[in-house]
């Protein structure tokens, strides 16, 4: 194998690791935020009535969840309920605005 072919391997497997590291990094910056997406658009494994990507049924369904900024889950701004409460995203799955 010539030098230049070995630079070109050693740099493309160079590229591979960083490129696979950034990734990780990536989703390390995201966490689940349950009660902040619309019907049909949470991500994977919704919770009971659901299956996976897009399967929620209700606006800002408390056991729904969709991927967010680290740090930003609680401090979306969401519309008040029905009856004034306050809207908040959380962590763990919410009892609140679940499909009848």
């Amino acid at each position: 194998m010539s030098n230049t072919m070995k630079a070109v391997a050693i740099a493309s497997a160079v590229a591979a690791a960083l490129s696979a590291q950034t990734n990780v990094a990536h989703a390390a910056s995201k966490e689940k935020c349950f009660g902040v997406s619309l019907a049909g658009a949470n991500d994977c494994a919704a919770g009971p009535g659901t299956t996976c990507a897009g399967t929620s049924v209700t606006d800002y369904q408390g056991n729904a969840w969709t991927l967010v900024d680290a740090g930003t889950c609680a401090e979306i701004d969401l519309p008040k309920m029905a009856d004034g409460t306050d809207r908040q995203g959380a962590l763990e799955a919410l009892d609140r605005d679940l499909p009848a």
